[in-house]
């Protein structure tokens, strides 16, 4: 990982700010006066079918400009932008930037952009992955559509636009067209992506691929069974590192080993790390010992020790069946503060739907435990009142309690989540009732819960 690496010193063209803080640069780049960010005005309204306009960045605007991290100082330069085909008729989907950093091109998923503006893409937090990028199958790059032929004109560019019903989530909602065979002589028009529908149609492979990406991770998991080892290995690779890890928490330990054997040590480390911490110790719980320890060896050291931690306890324990990233404040916190992070949509429902209170440090293992606040419960006080004002219980269970004690506890209380405390009063973690469920369930449920 880099954070606040600093840019290589390059010479760029100056560029003018218009009225509306969007970019123009002249008809070398093949498309006269057209912004960088623009209202989405026709094409929008017809993509969107309510004539509602939606702000748009063209991909090749948008090629060169600088990739700056959370204090706004350049790290690296934006090369192109990945885009997957088509699935049934939603619009293909933007997946993130292809970045130029020290000598090596990078990606950066749309997940990690908190926005673009006229200054570059800028990163949520300071951190990139420096994982070279490698194009996936069925992976379309922005820059290879500049120049084709369609019926309704030549590609000058490619518009994206941010979903309304997604944050990290971006799709093409445009594209601009030459009128005449070639880009110079006539300014493009802008037409919705449906009149250049095939220039985003999968092939064969990549058409089966797209339609298992789109799955639920629960079905997927339920689909993968039937694949040959070789088509897995292939939806592994088109897969992002936090979508496999996904489908990976939704499928047997053994079928997660095998799959995890298909990929690259390094590649396998990223994936692991992406897990639920308790999926993942159950996950290298099952491998041989020696395959464990080079998983392990390649993780970032503070996640390889909290996975260590995890894997000393009996996976039939509380301990076992804990998570040892809850939602962790001190009790100074205000409750809007809380209800930000509450808000984040990566969190599992069940991990929202409690927060834990606890003296300083706030990781686990934290200072004293103080006790549990819901989400209902903040919803009902002040933004402003601290968070250890509002503490509902303080119940919590030992590591070593056996799962069906564990599972009586909850039920007696009607509780969706618990906290686990060791023997000095410290939050190590906590268990919810979906990780009690999972562990109680006869083998094979999740056959019978896909059908």
């Amino acid at each position: 990982m880099c954070s606040g690496c600093p840019a290589g010193r390059a010479t760029e063209r100056r560029e003018t700010a218009g009225g509306n803080g969007s970019l123009s640069r002249g008809a070398d780049a093949g498309i006269n006066n057209v912004d960088v960010t623009s209202s989405a005005g026709q094409a929008a309204a017809t993509s969107a079918g309510d004539g509602a306009e939606q702000p748009q960045v063209f991909t090749s605007r948008l090629s060169g400009r600088p990739l700056l991290d959370s204090d706004d100082l350049a790290i690296g330069r934006v090369r192109d932008v990945v885009i997957w085909p088509l699935a049934g008729n939603d619009p293909p989907r933007a997946l993130g930037l292809v970045v130029a950093l020290r000598r090596r091109t990078i990606f950066v998923p749309f997940g990690r952009i908190r926005e673009i503006s006229v200054d570059g893409a800028h990163l949520l937090g300071g951190n990139v992955d420096l994982d070279p990028f490698t194009q996936r199958t069925g992976e379309i790059l922005a820059s290879s559509l500049y120049g084709q032929r369609t019926p309704a004109g030549t590609v000058a560019d490619v518009a994206i636009a941010q979903r309304e019903d997604a944050r990290n989530g971006w799709d093409v909602t445009a594209l601009a067209l030459g009128r005449g065979r070639s880009l110079l002589g006539h300014g493009p028009h802008i037409v919705p992506w449906q009149e250049c529908r095939q220039l985003f149609e999968p092939g064969p492979l990549a058409e089966q691929l797209t339609s298992l990406r789109e799955m639920a991770p629960a079905d997927l998991a339920t689909a993968i069974e039937t694949l040959p080892q070789a088509r897995r290995s292939q939806l592994a690779a088109a897969l992002d590192d936090d979508e496999l890890a996904d489908l990976l928490e939704e499928m047997p330990e053994q079928d997660q080993i095998r799959l995890l054997d298909s990929l690259e040590i390094e590649r396998s480390a990223d994936v692991v790390e992406e897990m639920q911490p308790d999926d993942a110790a159950d996950l290298l719980g099952e491998m041989p010992p020696e395959q464990r320890e080079r998983l392990l060896a390649a993780m970032q050291s503070m996640q390889a020790a909290d996975l260590r931690r995890l894997l000393r306890y009996d996976k039939s324990s509380a301990g076992g069946l804990m998570t040892s990233q809850p939602l962790v404040f001190s009790p100074d916190v205000a409750v809007a503060e809380v209800l930000a992070r509450v808000r984040d949509r990566h969190l599992p429902a069940t991990a929202a739907a409690q927060v834990y209170v606890c003296e300083p440090p706030a990781v686990t293992p934290t200072g004293r435990y103080l006790g549990t606040v819901g989400f209902q419960r903040l919803l009902r006080r002040a933004p402003s009142v601290p968070i250890g004002d509002c503490i509902e219980d303080r119940l919590f269970v030992k590591p070593d309690l056996p799962e069906r004690e564990l599972a009586a506890r909850l039920a007696a209380y009607n509780l969706i989540g618990v906290a686990v405390c060791d023997d000095a009063g410290r939050l190590v973690g906590a268990v919810t009732v979906d990780d009690v469920i999972d562990r109680l369930l006869p083998v094979g449920w999740r056959r019978i819960g896909g059908k």
